[in-house]
């Protein structure tokens, strides 16, 4: 749940108890200098005393939804749409904590009540665009972020609403001028530090052209097909990155000076995010650039994983890599990752043996999983992209949700399956069970909301 500039708390509104006013202004205080804890604390205290509160129900449900407790955060919310139905900020809180949970029917029907109540407001057809989205409603989508822009036309988040919908239906074009509103959203960490130097637009340049590789590792991965083709109009370049991913970038330009602390940065006359070259590049579905394999293993280190594997694999079986979860904190995760023991009945499969990739907090998973087949831990002995790419070259399969283990495999050109939610992030389109971005991929989607026992279904059916 995105937290906006403004805290939508009417104070003064049905107090019985000034003492109790004093204290909802104090809670909001608290939660405006970032003590979230302490505003909790004195909201609960207030509801003790005044139940029916709505104010301090609304904004208990705020602060929960920010702290991505969302299921409390949504009951809170509807016990604040109880106490004042025709409040349409209640309305909105709790049309967007209620899609957070996947309960769409309920979270459309109270964002249109909103809307209703308060036709000027430009965030409840914002969130009712994002309800659509989730729906693969895309008329719906488009239809609702353009109401928002109507009402708002430079309200970021409509924009963010309508790049995905576009994009996600393979309208490129739209899509990505929509999508540069991106680092308008509120909360959005900026790009760079200030400066005056222009973003680029495609043109040939004097001086350096300074490359940021921005979001997460896998849209590096997959956009950084593209600094060939930069580098053909400015051969300049510098790329600002995390080091994590520095050797991959690399191998696609073996001379381009990298850095990682801003101080370090060379002088230049000219920026762009590596997510926004798609759109000078004008890419369409017919012109993306996918010379696979672009990246590779290290052949000593590949060699070296490739014995380990040999060792513990006995003759005739596959080796099948997987990975179930991506970064906890990324904002979709809990619509894209999945709990291994989920996935327990393609441990079941006879004649594989499946290799975890799985890095971070999701490898504890692998304890309790009720898994029958070997599986092998390596994700925890593997230190870098170079040595997972290195396991990668060794497997016959990866297996994987969106993260930036399939974004690997698809770059080595190796077979990968991907295991999709019913409304996939933009780059796997609708539909289709290939990818134009990794020719190897096949796709596997949820055939409705938080629907994993289907893709499970038809990925074992796939494998047997």
């Amino acid at each position: 749940m995105k937290k906006e500039a403004k805290t939508f708390i009417h104070l003064g509104a049905g107090l019985s108890d000034p003492r109790i006013g004093a204290a909802l202004q104090r809670a909001v205080s608290l939660e405006s200098a970032g003590d979230l804890a302490g505003a909790e604390t004195l909201l609960r205290q207030i509801i003790t005393l005044e139940p029916l509160h709505g104010d301090a129900l609304h904004l208990l449900a705020l602060l929960l939804g920010h702290a991505r407790r969302l299921d409390e955060a949504a009951e809170l919310a509807s016990r604040a749409v109880a106490v004042d139905p025709r409040r349409a900020t209640f309305l909105r809180t709790q049309s967007e904590l209620l899609r957070s949970i996947g309960q769409y029917y309920e979270a459309d029907k109270a964002g249109r009540r909103s809307a209703e109540l308060d036709p000027r407001d430009h965030h409840a057809p914002t969130v009712l665009a994002a309800i659509a989205h989730d729906r693969l409603d895309l008329p719906g989508a488009i239809a609702w972020g353009t109401r928002a822009l109507d009402i708002a036309p430079d309200h970021p988040e409509a924009h963010f609403e309508l790049a995905k919908a576009y994009l996600l239906g393979g309208n490129f074009a739209r899509g990505w001028e929509e999508h540069e509103w991106r680092f308008r959203i509120s909360g959005a960490p900026p790009l760079m530090p200030p400066t005056p130097e222009p973003q680029w637009e495609g043109q040939k340049l004097d001086g350096t052209l300074l490359l940021i590789a921005d979001q997460g590792f896998g849209d590096v991965i997959q956009f950084m097909r593209y600094i060939p083709w930069a580098a053909s109009i400015c051969p300049d370049l510098a790329l600002a990155t995390d080091a994590a991913i520095g050797p991959l970038v690399a191998q696609m330009h073996r001379r381009l000076p990298q850095f990682s602390n801003w101080s370090d940065r060379p002088d230049f006359v000219a920026f762009c995010p590596l997510s926004g070259l798609p759109r000078l590049h004008k890419t369409d579905l017919a012109t993306i650039p996918a010379n696979i394999p672009y990246l590779r293993a290290d052949p000593p280190r590949a060699a070296w994983w490739r014995s380990r594997l040999d060792a513990v694999t006995p003759p005739g079986r596959r080796r099948i890599g997987i990975a179930w979860a991506g970064r906890p904190t990324h904002n979709n995760d809990f619509n894209r990752s999945v709990r291994l023991q989920t996935l327990a009945p393609l441990g079941a499969i006879p004649d594989v043996v499946w290799v975890s990739l799985q890095k971070g907090p999701a490898q504890d998973q692998i304890a309790g999983a009720g898994w029958d087949a070997p599986l092998l831990d390596v994700g925890r002995a593997t230190e870098s992209f170079v040595d997972t790419m290195a396991v990668i070259d060794g497997l016959d399969l990866v297996l994987a949700v969106d993260t930036s283990v399939a974004h690997l495999a698809g770059a080595m050109g190796k077979p990968v399956w991907l295991m999709l939610p019913y409304a996939p992030d933009w780059r796997w389109l609708l539909a289709r069970t290939d990818s134009p971005w990794y020719p190897t991929a096949r796709l596997f989607r949820q055939k409705r909301p938080r629907d994993w026992a289907s893709v499970v279904d038809d990925v074992a059916r796939a494998l047997q």
